[in-house]
């Protein structure tokens, strides 16, 4: 493996030009907290009115935030109200709508947002509506109780908290871009103060949004009460800050001033940290670009690296597997060996139509269960060992030998009845074919020469079940089709694909129109499902399509790609 470290190697990897500092500060981020209904949007409507600012735009979150109409009576205020839809993903589409607005007058405008504390509330909900949603569905998949609103909340999703940080940085990015400066209101709340990890007799204040909030803008002004606000963190070198001093806050438009926002930078000097670069490398750390020789090498196969896998050779490996002692460790090691990805993309033709090798050894695993199962039902507690496999006809292998006329009219009338919009029938047997099954014995073949209508006076030694009729083309594209609305289906229930089918695979495959009917019942709670997650679109999609639909995996490719893990 590539060492990204590269110990002992001083040469630069490419070339580099430094710059000299530009002396200019960044438009400035100001951030207005306090308690509630002490003049932090007062102030900000005040300050919209500045001869530094050309146009204020406001974008009000949440419920609590409903002054910006009352307070355009202010003397002086101009300033227009941004609507939104309320998500979050609308709520950054105003933020680029106003990013994009031009200049009034020559002079950049303002953005305030009220408030960055509705804001981080609408992401915690839904984290905590998410992480419940994930419980019900795995308590309904394993028969257990369903979570009550009561319930204590306790998030065993991690991943969703991750996914609610990344939501922040985008906002915060997006206000970052602003040419001119942003206003951000956030309430406060008293809290014990705590010391070595023990509560105190002291309280403290605390900002209710993510925790680093502080750290991501210039100046931060703290409101105690009407009129009683003050400077309690600020970037600034046009006055000298004192250590101890406590600096009253006279107005954004003073703040402006003295933090040199009058000549400040076009844009915010920054560079932005890039860590989906890591996913295209080995691991984090430098990476020298490959010269072109390096490049034209590596598209040349190499002779020692392994063959690729084609839908013969995985064929031949479930087959091989099959036949082992034990057939379950051996197909797990088919997919450890190749890997999951790769068996997808591998499409092999069995017994179960054409599907993936993934596939093929998920439905033999789920084969050699329900096996089992059924024996212990019936009181044999063996294995099944590799002769009992080699003996299974819904294995996974050659289609059978074509069987005889009068064999084959007893299949038909036992075989499972097509879908509907399927009216192929099975293949007649061939009347010019003479050969016996290979299944028969030579006593078997002398018998029948008897009359047509007269069954064979030998029975034979060991019963075995009738084969079944090689399902038509248009029959194996049809269950292809439905089983990739089945796998959909599993991944929104998060659940397996075989724990998805267990209540119809009980008694082994189930026939085509079965199939159909509990996936077809299986579509309005998924698509109440996924009104309640905020894809109405994607659930209008849904009850629009047919059934079954050939498109299915590619309208929720866009959704299963962008969701949080597990979701």
């Amino acid at each position: 493996m590539r060492n990204t470290q590269m110990p002992g190697i001083t040469a630069p990897l490419r070339e580099r030009r430094s710059r000299k500092p530009t002396n200019r500060p960044n438009p400035p981020i100001v951030l207005l907290t306090g308690l509630e209904h002490t003049g932090k949007r007062h102030e900000a409507a005040v300050a919209s009115g500045s001869d530094l600012i050309g146009m204020t735009y406001w974008l009000q979150i949440g419920g609590t935030s409903g002054t910006a109409d009352y307070y355009g009576r202010i003397p002086g205020a101009r300033y227009e109200i941004v609507p939104h839809d309320g998500t979050f993903t609308d709520i950054c589409d105003a933020v680029r709508w106003m990013l994009a607005q031009p200049a009034r007058d020559g002079k950049r405008n303002m953005i305030v947002v009220d408030d960055v504390t509705a804001l981080w509330d609408l992401l915690s909900d839904a984290v905590n509506r998410i992480s419940r949603a994930r419980a019900d569905r795995r308590a309904q998949a394993n028969g257990r109780r369903r979570a009550r609103l009561d319930d204590p909340y306790l998030d065993t999703d991690r991943d969703l908290w991750n996914w609610a940080k990344d939501q922040w940085g985008e906002f915060l990015w997006l206000l970052r871009r602003h040419a001119g400066p942003t206003v951000i209101i956030a309430r406060q709340e008293i809290v014990t103060a705590y010391e070595n990890d023990k509560p105190t007799r002291h309280t403290t204040r605390r900002i209710k949004a993510e925790k680093n909030l502080r750290a991501a803008v210039d100046a931060v002004v703290e409101f105690h009460a009407v009129g009683e606000a003050y400077v309690t963190g600020v970037r600034t070198m046009e006055y000298e800050v004192q250590p101890g001093r406590v600096y009253r806050f006279a107005g954004l438009d003073h703040l402006l001033r003295r933090i040199g926002y009058e000549h400040a930078a076009p844009a915010r000097q920054v560079i932005e940290s890039r860590p989906e670069a890591c996913l295209t490398e080995n691991l984090p750390g430098p990476r020298p670009q490959p010269s072109q020789q390096q490049n034209q090498a590596r598209r040349q196969p190499q002779p020692d690296q392994r063959p690729g896998l084609t839908g013969d050779m995985a064929y031949k490996l479930v087959t091989q597997a099959l036949n082992q002692t034990d057939p379950e460790a051996a197909l797990a090691n088919i997919r450890k060996q190749w890997g999951t990805d790769t068996l997808r993309a591998v499409m092999t033709v069995s017994w179960f139509g054409e599907l993936s090798a993934d596939a093929l050894i998920s439905r033999s695993l789920q084969d050699i269960r329900d096996r089992a199962a059924k024996k212990k039902r019936e009181g044999n507690t063996e294995q099944p060992g590799p002769a009992q496999h080699k003996q299974q006809p819904d294995r996974p292998g050659p289609s059978p030998a074509p069987a005889k006329p009068e064999q084959a009219r007893e299949h038909q009338t036992h075989d499972e009845e097509p879908p509907p919009d399927d009216d192929d029938a099975p293949p007649p047997p061939d009347p010019q074919d003479e050969e016996p099954p290979p299944d028969e014995s030579p006593e078997d073949t002398s018998a029948a020469e008897e009359p047509q209508d007269v069954p064979a006076a030998t029975p034979p030694p060991t019963p075995q079940p009738p084969h079944k009729t090689q399902p038509s083309r248009k029959q194996v594209i049809a269950r292809q089709v439905l089983m990739d609305e089945a796998d959909v289906q599993a991944r929104l229930k998060m659940m397996t694909l075989g724990e998805h089918l267990g209540p119809i695979t009980e008694e082994g495959e189930p026939p085509l129109t079965g199939l159909r009917d509990y996936l077809q019942a299986q579509r309005p709670p998924l698509i109440q499902q996924l009104i309640e997650e905020g894809h109405k679109d994607l659930a209008e999609v849904y009850r629009t399509a047919p059934m079954p639909d050939v498109k299915i995996r590619q309208k929720f490719a866009a959704y299963f790609d962008g969701a949080p893990a597990g979701k």
